[in-house]
């Protein structure tokens, strides 16, 4: 993967008490650091040259940080990726023997951020696979026989970065990288590192002595709430920062101590991930959070399961991190209550689980903090060395308290950071993934003649490692990485399969080696970019999957299977596909009108008129209704929303992304049984409550989009009153109150005629049906608006229209202008 983006590293981080006084910084201002060196190693040039990020970078020969360099070496790696940042990874400084940088520093807590990009280099000699390293500050080993090869391969990044500290109590850091001795060829290689001065931000603060401690030993599989000691001698390493319900924050967003902070969206378990809202209040740090805890742009984005009680009863939000044995781990969760209406005590009240154990009972913002105010809760985890895997997923769930009976059945968060504790032996380093499959299989019997040998693996994300791992762990890897590999390449070799097969120089040129800026949106599967191939004649959309989910893997498999089956004008043409080099990329038709949400609201694109949405919500219902009745099996799409109604240069609407696609059930069954996926606003209530998912489950969410076209606003809106959060609610509502008018996006009310309105209404209505047996096929959904339409301009003729298997019949052609043949051939 040639883009990184160092939100998505993993960054180890070892922290230790500092000789700062903690109340002489309790104020809303950010930290100042008394040291910020920036040192580009092994670059030739003299004095201070800028990086991408703003930050002025030095390089370490003319330093005077590094004593005898000229006895190492200065490297260039091999491939000069442009998508890779120039500083600091495009110079290296390797290590055959043992070296050691020295810091002179004031005493004091101290960030050492390393960055590893693991290329072959332009020297021969040195080998990216033949790279294994130490790295240690004192007493702590930071990484153990460390391949950041291996390390960024397993986390699909072509660079990384580390972040430690250390506790100096004199007036150097020395900073010593370690060859392997396990290895003749090992070396030992670094391509930048940062020093920055940090405040104390554990303990004192919060009774850092009395923590909760969470886990289970042979002795102890209880909850145990002790007082958790730690000493100026702790170390910490980072093993998650994420904010919470908003976008990467980057180094130089932070509150002055140069973190970044990640999206947390690639973390949270399945499909239920809530929703997210922006702040619109000031917040307002007290004494004891001082600002530098955690900047403004944190605590001011927030995750929350949703307004619908009912859902969030059978639900828990929860994220999961995977975190290596026998430690103990710092959970540090930020909150933040800014969202209207929760001003006042027992709005929202909820509990926090770990690892399926009570963190935090009956936890109440307000009630702990104030509206606007931030705090912070800490938790020690410990995750005990009892299994085989080196590696455990540590889980942080939260849900509805009800006892205390709150107004809102509801959780929130704002902020993440999960640390690791340092071993007795001042260890903090864990094993090394273990290398990618190297066995092949037969292509040829499962690849067409023509097409390249593609390349599969399952994308591990974790915590970064070092050593030895268990030999039936590393089998039972490679069987599962060989499986992924298999079932791909026989998705995408099917005899039905009339999709090109890109290789990645082709999608590299077509999008200009994935310049941010083509980027045209992006979305949980990951960016998509506008490219142009055939020698610039053809514009197409390009999809680059993120290679962090396994969920990512199965959409990209599903889209391949299902979209090479399907042609039909109202869904989206999948071009070709791409999967060189562990790449998960779809290649489609152009969509050059974007979204049907990106002409609804929240734009500067100009409003659509009556008749447009009348055409696009009958173009895209022909698109389900072939999916329901057109298609062999029937195909359930199951993320029907308007972010999914995409409008080429003609305005023709074309339902695109069968990630999540299901097939339908067959004759003899009702429903098909499957866990929960959709997006939250547009999920059927029934299939959520009952796991059973059919034809009518679209049917809502199609209900949803109508109206969200009907009104021009979103499906969850919690800046409104309570009553009126969820769109599908609100208007039903006001459909049975005689109010619809009222809701009705304010450009249309002028160009409605009221026979088309009610009858658009009136079909969004019983799609929303609680129960699914009550709602309409698509293919009513489809007769009704047509006829919408037909009421809304009677003159004019609409575009005949296919209606595959009514009543046993594979296609009829039928004009709007004559209703009842129609109403015959569906039997009303």
């Amino acid at each position: 993967m040639k883009i990184h983006m160092r939100n998505q590293t993993f960054l180890l981080f070892l922290a230790v008490t500092a000789s700062i006084d903690p109340t002489s910084a309790q104020n809303s201002t950010a930290y100042v650091p008394a040291e910020k060196i920036f040192l580009d190693c092994g670059a030739s040039s003299k004095g201070k040259q800028p990086s991408q990020d703003g930050l002025s970078w030095e390089d370490d020969f003319g330093s005077g940080y590094a004593a005898g360099i000229q006895k190492t070496v200065s490297a260039m790696p091999s491939a000069q990726d442009p998508s890779i940042p120039t500083i600091p990874y495009m110079t290296a400084r390797i290590f055959q023997t043992p070296y050691t940088y020295s810091f002179p520093v004031t005493p004091g807590r101290k960030f050492v951020r390393l960055h590893f990009y693991p290329s072959n280099f332009t020297d021969p000699k040195f080998v990216a696979s033949d790279s294994f390293f130490s790295v240690s500050v004192g007493p702590y080993t930071l990484l153990n026989n460390f391949s950041a090869l291996l390390t960024a391969q397993a986390m699909s990044f072509d660079y990384i970065s580390k972040e430690f500290s250390v506790n100096i109590s004199s007036s150097i850091l020395n900073l010593t990288f370690t060859p392997s001795s396990s290895n003749k060829n090992a070396f030992a290689f670094v391509n930048g590192i940062e020093i920055v001065s940090m405040p104390q931000i554990f303990g004192n603060f919060n009774n850092f002595s009395k923590i909760p401690l969470i886990g289970s030993t042979n002795d102890m599989t209880a909850t145990q709430y002790i007082a958790f000691e730690t000493t100026e001698k702790t170390a910490f390493g980072t093993v998650a920062r994420l904010n919470v319900g908003g976008q990467t924050v980057s180094a130089t967003d932070d509150s002055g101590l140069y973190r970044e902070w990640d999206d947390d969206l690639i973390y949270i378990y399945g499909a239920a991930v809530g929703m997210t809202y922006p702040n619109d209040v000031a917040i307002n740090y007290p004494d004891t959070v001082p600002e530098y805890i955690a900047p403004p742009v944190v605590y001011g984005t927030a995750r929350s399961m949703g307004p619908n009680a009912s859902v969030n009863l059978n639900y828990n939000l929860t994220w999961i991190v995977t975190v290596d044995t026998g430690f103990f781990y710092l959970v540090r969760l930020h909150f933040c209550e800014m969202a209207y209406p929760i001003t006042q005590i027992n709005m929202r009240v909820f509990d926090v689980f770990i690892n399926n154990q009570t963190a935090i009972n009956a936890f109440d913002v307000i009630r702990e903090g104030g509206f606007g105010v931030p705090i912070y809760r800490d938790i020690i985890v410990l995750i005990p060395n009892i299994r085989a895997s080196s590696q455990q997923d540590l889980w942080i769930a939260l849900h509805p308290n009800i006892s205390s009976k709150p107004a809102n059945y509801d959780a929130e968060l704002n902020g993440i950071e999960i640390f690791k504790l340092n071993d007795s032996t001042g260890n903090l380093a864990g094993p090394n993934p273990p290398p990618l499959p190297q066995t092949t299989v037969d292509l040829s019997k499962v690849l067409p003649k023509n097409s390249k040998k593609g390349h599969w693996s399952t994308a591990i994300a974790g915590g970064v490692v070092g050593g030895a791992v268990a030999i039936a762990l590393v089998f039972l890897a490679v069987l599962f990485a060989l499986k992924k590999k298999v079932m791909l390449q026989t998705c995408v070799s099917s005899p039905s399969n009339q999709s090109r097969l890109f290789s990645l120089s082709e999608i590299k040129s077509a999008t200009k080696d994935f310049s941010e800026s083509l980027v045209i949106g992006v979305g949980g599967f990951g960016k998509v970019y506008r490219g142009e191939i055939d020698g610039g004649s053809t514009s197409v959309a390009i999809k680059r999957g993120s290679r962090l989910s396994n969920q990512g893997a199965h959409e990209f498999r599903t889209e391949i299977d299902m979209l090479s089956k399907l042609r039909h004008r109202h869904l989206v043409s999948l071009v070709g596909y791409c999967d060189e080099n562990y790449e998960m990329i779809l290649v489609y038709d152009y969509m050059a009108n974007g979204t049907l949400r990106d002409h609804l609201y929240k734009t500067q694109n100009p409003p659509l008129m009556w008749r447009q949405r009348l055409e696009i919500c009958i173009g895209s219902a022909r698109g389900f209704h072939y999916l329901h009745t057109g298609a062999k099996p029937g195909i359930i799409h199951r993320d029907v929303k308007t972010t999914n109604i995409l409008l080429d240069d003609k305005w023709v609407a074309k339902v695109s992304d069968f990630g999540l696609s299901k097939a339908a059930p067959e004759l003899d069954c009702t429903h098909v049984s499957t866990a929960v996926k959709g997006s939250f606003g547009y999920l059927d209530p029934e299939y959520y409550r009952k796991q059973r998912l059919t034809e009518k489950s679209d049917v809502y969410s199609f209900g949803v989009v109508l109206f969200e076209v009907l009104c021009g606003r979103p499906t969850l809106d919690r800046s409104l009153l309570e009553e009126q959060v969820i769109l599908a609610d609100w208007a039903l509502h006001c459909k049975r109150n005689g109010t619809i008018d009222q809701i009705i996006d304010p450009n249309l009310k002028d160009g409605v005629s009221p026979d088309s309105l009610e009858k658009f209404v009136e079909i969004a209505e019983k799609c929303l049906a609680s129960l699914g047996i009550e709602r309409p096929s698509m293919g009513d959904v489809l007769w009704n608006l047509e006829l919408a339409l037909h009421l809304h301009d009677p003159v004019e003729k609409v575009e005949p229209i296919s209606i595959p298997s009514y009543d046993g019949m594979m296609s009829s052609i039928v004009n709007t202008e004559d209703f009842s043949e129609l109403r015959s051939l569906k039997g009303r």
